[in-house]
């Protein structure tokens, strides 16, 4: 038996201290902003993955919630073959791996290389880098003469969320839509001065926020990817471009503030993380972190959105009062929501829909009901915060229609947002923090959705519907939802319905005056998170009932405390700290990772949800030294992932850097967009 993995880094989560600095405002050494005493999904999870599935792997596991409830099948058959995790020396021709269909690839190994490392027989290029010019009459890049301006027309810093979407009527293009979640300011300015910065330097920063919309061109003899250049279509929405308040709370008092008395109109969009597209071809976009660039916050509602009291890292407040609390109370109030883009439509005007919900949102993926509504399932990413979903009153209609994309664009500012509670089928005694499976040998339960608020109508004793909407962790609170270990991105799966929820970590869980551990989180000091695989009642996205178990138990495959969906723990790669999450067209999970903890660089990893290799987890890619692996996007032919943060490691600057890419020693650390293609021009996997 090999030893297990080492761990690495003592920073909580697993990142360096340079990233919490900038991408999070250091959230894991603030005071946890959720201080209710609702119960913990590590309680919950710590009573629940079955026993009989771990060591019956044949066998198919049902889970009752109530009667009629959906049933979730149970795991691989243990004697199922897997693919190898590294290919044979020499140079003859290698057969094609074995594996689920879609994973038939070598398993990339764990490793600490300053690229982007793929599989044996597969090619890559950079999409993209941060700083390309991507509207008309925006400059090439130049580090040293960057300007606010020259930024507005180029490719965002620190791409996250990706979207792929189809280009009637040109051969070989597609329209990608990106996140660009946040600024290191330290790796982008030379000589940079983090307690005084200049206002040139702030609104570079401020343009390299947002969202870019950016049509791209394949290569067919080479399987290449690169941006079309000044596109029609191509956009930049940064953090003061203009966005509309819809729904239920637009025009609330509690959006207001001096520069837009309706309550209306936003300037900017921040901390775009993960995202969504929907069956209507807009895109959707969580802002996540937004408590970290407002100072001098002072109220209750401030405190548990984790807003600080005093100066911003960014000092941004000194040159937009917007951002100091003290002067416009109210703006933060106006971040923190899903924002929907149209990218076929460069003059429309992104629109943050309220009905949805304040929070931390990481995400927000669409599924359709029976009759047509979109159900947004949704997470919030904070220690101990909680699991979304809404379920619009209104049915999609179908076509490309100017009737029809009007009307789809009003479908998620009209229904009902709900929050998750859960319960696992053991006695919370037999969950002692260490991973342990309970008596009954399962991890799984039931759970129930919770209405927060309809239209103008709060089912939220004490608040009014528009403060459910604006501070809806505060009615996350009263209803006594279950808190979780960072729900991060929620995918339900195109092929079963199935709902798949990635809860990257949570190392405060158990220690002193916090929540332990519970069926649905069953490790304290969760350093390397889990997949909770959701099945609704009847299947029916709109009900109000749901099965859960746990689908993945993430770390090194050789800790006992681990779980791969009971397929052979000795046949899959190791895997920490699971965050985005996407399907390809064989029903197969894809989890990109953040702040892994096992020695090895984050990186891009396939799992079989379904037949006898459900639980077969390899990991396809690794992503450069200090990177975080983003937005990935799954075609037949073509993977796409955002590198994310490349070089961002404690000490690194301009000066010192810790990554050469992607372009090599002397050049500047850029985050980029990049694809991976089979070499013989064949599907990924098969």
């Amino acid at each position: 038996m090999r030893n297990l993995l080492p761990l690495i880094g003592s920073h909580p989560g697993g990142r360096s201290a340079l990233t919490c600095r900038y991408r999070c405002g250091d959230a894991c050494f603030q005071e946890i902003p959720n201080t209710s005493d609702n119960e913990y999904a590590g309680d919950i999870i710590a009573g629940a993955l079955s026993r009989r599935s771990m060591m019956r792997a044949a066998a198919v596991v049902t889970v009752a919630a109530a009667a009629g409830t959906a049933a979730l099948a149970g795991p691989a058959a243990a004697g199922a073959e897997a693919a190898p995790l590294a290919g044979r020396p020499g140079g003859k021709p290698k057969p094609t791996p074995s594996g689920a269909r879609g994973l038939r690839f070598a398993a990339v190994a764990p490793n600490k290389d300053d690229q982007v490392t793929i599989p044996e027989g597969y090619g890559q290029n950079v999409v993209i880098r941060w700083g390309e010019p991507i509207l008309r009459g925006a400059p090439a890049f130049d580090p040293d003469k960057q300007s606010a301006k020259a930024q507005a027309g180029q490719f965002g810093y620190n791409n996250d969320f990706l979207s792929l979407l189809p280009l009637r009527g040109e051969r070989g293009r597609q329209v990608m839509v990106a996140n660009h979640e946040y600024t290191d300011e330290i790796l982008m300015f030379r000589g940079y001065d983090p307690a005084n910065p200049t206002r040139e330097q702030v609104e570079i920063a401020w343009a390299a926020h947002g969202l870019s919309v950016v049509v791209v061109q394949e290569e067919n003899r080479t399987g290449t990817l690169g941006p079309v250049n000044r596109h029609p279509l191509n956009r930049r929405l940064t953090a003061t471009s203009e966005f509309r308040v819809t729904g239920p709370a637009a025009g609330s008092p509690l959006l207001r503030t001096s520069a837009d008395r309706t309550g209306r109109k936003v300037l900017g969009t921040l901390n775009n993380c993960a995202g969504g597209t929907t069956p209507w071809g807009t895109t959707l976009h969580g802002e996540e972190n937004f408590n970290q660039y407002f100072a001098n916050g002072s109220s209750d509602t401030d405190k548990r959105y984790g807003i600080g009291t005093a100066a911003t890292e960014r000092k941004w407040e000194l040159f937009d009062k917007r951002f100091d609390l003290a002067q416009e109370p109210n703006e933060a109030h106006r971040f923190g929501w899903v924002v929907e883009l149209d990218p076929y439509d460069p003059d429309s005007t992104p629109r943050k829909r309220t009905a949805l919900g304040r929070f931390k949102h990481e995400a927000a993926q669409p599924r359709l009901t029976s009759d047509g509504r979109p159900v947004v399932y949704m997470g919030d990413d904070e220690r101990f915060d909680y699991f979304y979903k809404f379920v619009s009153s209104k049915r999609m209609k179908k076509g490309n229609s100017r009737a029809a994309r009007e009307h789809n664009l009003t479908l998620l500012d009209e229904g009902t947002l709900y929050v998750a509670k859960l319960t696992g089928d053991s006695p919370a005694a037999e969950f002692d923090g260490t991973g342990k499976l309970p008596s009954d040998g399962e991890f799984d339960g039931s759970g129930v959705w919770i209405p927060l608020a309809t239209g103008t109508t709060s089912h939220v004793p004490g608040m009014t519907a528009e403060e459910v909407y604006v501070f809806t962790r505060l009615a996350g609170d009263k209803v006594g939802a279950t808190k979780m270990d960072r729900p991060e991105d929620v995918e339900p799966s195109p092929r079963t319905g199935r709902v798949y929820v990635a809860l990257t970590n949570n190392t405060d869980r158990g220690k002193a005056g916090k929540a332990g551990a519970d069926e649905a989180n069953p490790r304290n000091a969760n350093k390397h998170g889990q997949i909770l695989e959701l099945a609704e009642h009847w299947d029916d996205p709109a009900g109000d009932g749901f099965a859960w178990r746990l689908f993945l138990v993430a770390g090194d495959p050789e800790d006992p405390a681990t779980y791969f969906a009971g397929f052979p723990k000795d046949k899959v790669s190791p895997i920490s700290c699971p965050d985005n999450v996407a399907f390809d067209d064989h029903g197969n999970l894809w989890i990109s990772t953040d702040g892994a903890q096992l020695g090895s660089h984050d990186g891009l990893f396939g799992v079989a949800t379904q037949g006898e290799r459900r639980g077969e987890l390899k990991q396809f890619l690794t992503v450069p030294t200090g990177a975080e692996t983003c937005g990935p996007v799954i075609q037949d032919r073509r993977v796409l992932v955002a590198v994310q943060h490349p070089g961002e490691v404690d000490g690194a600057s301009v000066e010192k850097p810790a990554s050469t890419w992607p372009d090599g020693p002397g050049r500047i650390v850029r985050p980029s967009v990049v694809a991976v293609w089979r070499k013989d021009g064949n599907d990924i996997g098969v």
